[in-house]
């Protein structure tokens, strides 16, 4: 999960000022970006993790082969120490054998016929996640509700004991998957409201591409059944539908869900030599969902944390401040991990110097979004200047939702999340083509070069780059930035308002 931004971007690229703010110390970035380039074991770290563990759902042994992968490898990447914090899902889920198939009125070309001929139709079918079973159901109709819109459902009619088809456009763009995520809770709810037996979703993938995502985004069951269907095979239900032919579907969705689970977060890091108790995060998230493998979601960038650590190891230096690399768990299930962290370490977040996230497979990175923060936007161009050989150029002030640095920023750290080029992100995305073949490691290497490098120096920093804002500050950059609209589409404003998310004060 990645890239759902505010729904008005404020791009914000400093360009002054400069003089004010002590260049990056170059001898240092230089030492670290070689060190970074340098042959390393990332390719056999992420097949391992991709090819021998796989997908990595919380709560499954694959999961905890991959927290036993990134302990095993922090220790050898050369951590001064490694750990892992254990927090609580509160639900397990797994899906079953999930089955569609789907039946409508034929046409009678041939007056002579006695019987009316039948379309018979196996669908390619995956349960979104984290969404409650459906016991089987035969000869269920199935009604056509467009996009989701209000307007669409009361055109569809009495939708209740029905399966409701919704409707997608080709995901193309970070907005359209913004769209994906944000038009889902609102369909959902009207389906809810109808009495609905369940929701299909037409995939947003060409080529039968299947993919997971989950529409709860706190670690709860969702409230009624959800299937994501093939996107050729969905339109051809919708054709018929729209040319007069009754549909009806047989569905059997037996997920597994099961109470809390146990799973952690790995955490290595190197000590700081002047300021050990200041620390600055390098993250990424460990979980994947499991129909790919989950290398581009996020195996690469687990890798990259981990061979970053290598980097700034191998080049002799040290930090002032401890530099904090962490590979987050449950982030598919909505952040729990980062959520769990933040809010254990809440009495030391005053201490955090900045955290960097890297979570968009291995596009171009093209800069960094600072959470709707301007006041560190001098010193950070400053930290930047030597990764311009990368095309790392652009310092953006969105407020992002999406990603692990979300909790963090909500407790006024300020942030850094890597902007990067869609290349094979999207299509990939979540999907059972999201596999080690997709990583492209030559540019993996220079976003090694680029994390590292940015961590060393914002650790580095003779001050911290920006103080930790306070709640009154974190919410007029909401406003600033619009992320306020962001907040209440995903249904995340009420928390925010009544204390429940983000820093207390």
């Amino acid at each position: 999960m990645r890239n759902l931004r505010s729904v008005c971007l404020c791009s914000i690229l400093s360009a002054i000022c400069l003089a004010a703010t002590p260049p990056a110390d170059s001898d240092d970035a230089a030492r670290i970006i070689q060190a970074a380039l340098q042959p390393s074991p990332i390719q056999s770290n992420l097949r391992q993790l991709t090819d021998e563990i796989g997908g990595r759902i919380p709560g499954t042994p694959a999961m905890q082969r991959a927290m036993d992968w990134g302990v095993h490898m922090f220790k050898a990447a050369g951590a001064d120490s490694v750990r892992a914090e254990l927090f609580t899902i509160p639900q397990s889920w797994a899906e079953g054998a999930t089955e569609m198939t789907v039946s409508a009125t034929g046409t009678a070309f041939d007056p002579r016929l006695t019987q009316i001929p039948k379309v018979d139709f196996r669908v390619r079918c995956v349960s979104i996640a984290w969404a409650p079973a459906l016991a089987p159901v035969r000869h269920v109709p199935v009604v056509d509700v467009g996009n989701g819109s209000v307007e669409e459902f009361k055109k569809a009619g009495d939708i209740s004991g029905k399966i409701v088809l919704v409707h997608s456009v080709v995901l193309k763009t970070w907005d359209d998957l913004f769209a994906e995520y944000t038009n889902a809770p609102p369909v959902i709810s009207a389906a809810v409201s109808g009495k609905a037996k369940a929701v299909a979703f037409i995939a947003t993938r060409e080529h039968d591409i299947l993919y997971r995502h989950t529409n709860s985004f706190a670690g709860e069951i969702d409230r009624l059944p959800q299937v994501l269907l093939a996107r050729e095979d969905g339109e051809r239900i919708g054709r018929l539908l729209a040319s007069g032919h009754p549909v009806w579907a047989d569905l059997n969705i037996p997920n597994q869900v099961g109470g809390p689970i146990k799973t952690a977060n790995v955490i290595a890091e190197i000590k700081g030599s002047e300021k050990p108790e200041e620390f600055v995060i390098l993250g990424a998230h460990l979980d994947s969902w499991e129909l790919g493998t989950g290398a581009l979601d996020n195996g690469c960038n687990a890798a990259l944390v981990v061979d970053a650590l290598r980097a700034i190891k191998a080049s002799g230096l040290k930090p002032r401040r401890s530099i904090r690399f962490i590979l987050f768990s449950g982030e598919e299930e909505g952040l729990l991990g980062s959520r769990a962290y933040s809010t254990a370490h809440r009495p030391e977040l005053d201490k955090a110097a900045g955290v960097i996230i890297y979570d968009s497979g291995t596009g171009k990175t093209t800069g960094f979004s600072t959470g709707g923060r301007k006041d560190v936007l001098d010193a950070a161009k400053s930290i930047i200047a030597p990764l311009r050989q990368f095309g790392v150029t652009e310092l953006k002030t969105d407020m992002e939702w999406g990603t692990d640095h979300f909790d963090f920023m909500l407790e006024g750290v300020p942030t850094f999340v890597a902007d990067q080029e869609e290349a094979n992100y999207l299509v990939n995305y979540h999907a059972v083509s999201d596999t080690y073949d997709k990583v492209d490691f030559a540019q993996l290497k220079k976003d090694v070069a680029e994390a590292a490098e940015f961590s060393f120096a914002l650790a580095n920093l003779p001050e911290k780059i920006g103080p930790r804002f306070t709640r009154s500050q974190i919410e007029e950059s909401m406003r600033e930035t619009h992320s306020d609209e962001m907040f209440k589409a995903f249904g995340l404003w009420d928390a925010w308002e009544s204390g429940n998310l983000g820093r207390q004060k």
